[in-house]
């Protein structure tokens, strides 16, 4: 099942029943727990890859689990050396090989937060309600005493905590937002009936290169200055609005002799190996962004949103490359 994005948490409808979940910054996996002795554990994907073979930990780890269960929910990778969540890590652990794969879970270990349980005793649940699966969840980690790597995603029925965790929780590594859900729905799969809310915070960026052309912008390729001058790609927009496009346009100049970017290829996506057609252009404009939590080493790994130009800024007043996301209003 999945979620349609929103900009803020839903207003509660009278007599609606409503939870909401922390959403980290994971891979959605389901987990298969083998019907008897003698067979697989079988981790999925969402598109539909098994991927135990790179995740050995938890298929050892599954011991815990009964069978015919199958949980819904984020793989995460614990870094002990950074002591926090790392997505890179994450992508590490899961391009791994079998061969590969056991050395690598010991230095990232795997974690799983299960927010669903879809079958049980080989029976399936998908047409029960959020709020018999979620208790049915519940009982399952007392029963069996499920330690790490099995986590239950914290959830709460009361909107005021939920927008505590949105503003306040989202300042931990690897906590995104919330994921909005009815407690009376069923498990649809494929379908968008869950809602998802991000933590977003207003920064700058500098205007290193654009796609389209000067008059017509279409994409802005974002910078930041390295502690060196150097100007370091930091991600980019999604595409424009006509009236940001004509925005940007008015006061958008040719690049000169010397652009640090000149002849570079930037992917069209986070993880893609596409590039994009740029047009670079002279870095002294000052984008004000809109951005989600997702930064790996200094970079948005989702499209940003352009909010407006800070004709007011100078390029040395932005946040140096790495220096996370410092809100405007904390100015």
């Amino acid at each position: 099942m999945l979620a349609q994005a929103a900009e803020a948490v839903p207003p509660v409808r009278p007599h609606a029943a409503v939870a909401y979940e922390q959403k980290l910054d994971g891979h959605r996996m389901l987990v298969f727990t083998p019907d008897g002795p003698g067979g697989r554990v079988l981790l999925q994907t969402r598109r539909g890859n098994l991927v135990q073979g790179a995740f050995p930990d938890l298929v050892a780890a599954a011991e815990q689990l009964p069978h015919g269960l199958v949980l819904d929910g984020e793989v995460l990778v614990w870094d002990p050396e950074a002591g926090a969540l790392s997505f890179e890590g994450l992508q590490r652990r899961a391009a791994a090989r079998a061969r590969t794969a056991p050395a690598l879970a010991a230095r990232l270990p795997a974690y799983y937060m299960a927010f669903d349980i879809l079958q049980q005793d080989g029976t399936e649940l998908l047409t029960l309600p959020q709020r018999e699966r979620r208790r049915r969840l519940e009982v399952l980690f007392a029963a069996r005493a499920l330690t790490a790597p099995w986590t239950l995603c914290p959830m709460t029925t009361d909107v005021a905590t939920a927008r505590e965790w949105l503003e306040s929780w989202t300042d931990v590594s690897g906590v995104e937002g919330l994921v909005v859900k009815s407690l009376t729905g069923r498990y649809t799969p494929g379908y968008r009936g869950w809602t998802k809310v991000k933590r977003r915070d207003t920064t700058e960026a500098i205007i290193g290169a654009i796609t389209g052309t000067l008059t017509h912008p279409q994409l802005l390729i974002l910078g930041r200055h390295d502690t060196t001058g150097r100007l370091r790609t930091v991600g980019r927009t999604v595409t424009l609005r006509p009236d940001q496009a004509r925005q940007v346009a008015e006061h958008l100049t040719a690049a000169g002799p010397g652009h640090p970017w000149a002849g570079a290829k930037f992917a069209a996506a986070w993880g893609r190996r596409d590039v994009l057609d740029l047009t670079v252009v002279r870095p002294d404009l000052v984008a004000e962004i809109s951005a989600d939590r997702a930064v790996d080493h200094g970079v948005f790994r989702h499209p940003v949103r352009f909010t407006r130009l800070r004709l007011d800024v100078g390029v040395d007043d932005v946040a140096r490359f790495g220096e996370g996301l410092p809100s405007l209003d904390d100015e």
